[in-house]
């Protein structure tokens, strides 16, 4: 069942909905906000459209680079399975 929950990004209130858990939405908007606030401070003015699309492609960014990180690993993983599934069938 969808939960709204009352945030606020960038000084802006905004209302969000989600099956998550409320403490996830919070983490999740709190995110978002930290992201949009950092470049908001490192920036030269710039109206909020604009730094929410660099904050968009800044989270994009990260989770791209997760993402290939995590398959890197489930390879390596699935790669050791295999051969030590072997070497167990050729002791045995």
């Amino acid at each position: 069942m969808k939960k709204a929950l009352d945030v606020e990004i960038l000084g802006q209130k905004l209302t969000i909905s989600s099956d998550a858990e409320e403490s996830y939405m919070l983490k999740v908007a709190g995110y978002v906000d930290e992201k949009m606030q950092a470049l908001s401070r490192a920036q030269k003015p710039v109206n909020k459209s604009n730094i929410a699309m660099l904050a968009a492609l800044n989270i994009a960014d990260e989770y791209h680079r997760l993402k290939e990180s995590h398959e890197t690993i489930l390879n390596r993983l699935n790669q050791l399975s295999k051969k030590l599934s072997t070497m167990l069938t050729e002791e045995g």
